[in-house]
């Protein structure tokens, strides 16, 4: 459901996440979360530009997160890179429609709850699971 490059957005921020006091190399982050590197590139850009990630240039530069992980979440992520679309208007533009036919009305729902969803879940949730396993990147 969720395109390719909020999944990657969602994988380098929990990386960082995971070591909030430390910038990483962007070459680092996309072996550790198995981003290609130029992927990873644009990913970084639009999460620079939403300020939810910083760079920092030179010896000892990289990436690390603009805000704590418990202020977050994985709606800011998600719309950073490519952000949910709900559905105001017929999108077939028939002008018949002068309100959401009854599929898109469904389809905008699920919007919504994904949203909303979503906009409850921060990073620091993800990081303080219980869940032995490390979410979306490998810690060296």
């Amino acid at each position: 459901m969720l395109p390719k490059t909020a999944e990657y957005a969602l994988r380098a921020v929990a990386c960082l996440a995971g070591e909030p006091e430390l910038a990483i190399a962007a070459d680092s982050l996309s072996t550790r979360t198995q981003i290609p590197r130029r992927y990873l590139h644009k990913v970084l850009q639009d999460l620079v530009k939403a300020d939810l990630v910083q760079s920092r240039p030179g010896p000892g530069g990289g990436y690390l997160l603009s805000q704590s992980p418990a202020e977050i979440t994985i709606l800011d992520v998600v719309n950073a890179v490519s952000p949910l679309e709900r559905i105001h208007h017929c999108p077939l533009g028939l002008p018949s429609h002068t309100s959401l036919c009854p599929l898109h009305q469904e389809l905008d729902k699920a919007y919504a709850a994904t949203e909303q969803a979503f906009s409850r879940v921060t990073i620091q949730n993800i990081l303080e699971s219980t869940n032995p396993v490390v979410p979306l990147c490998e810690i060296s």
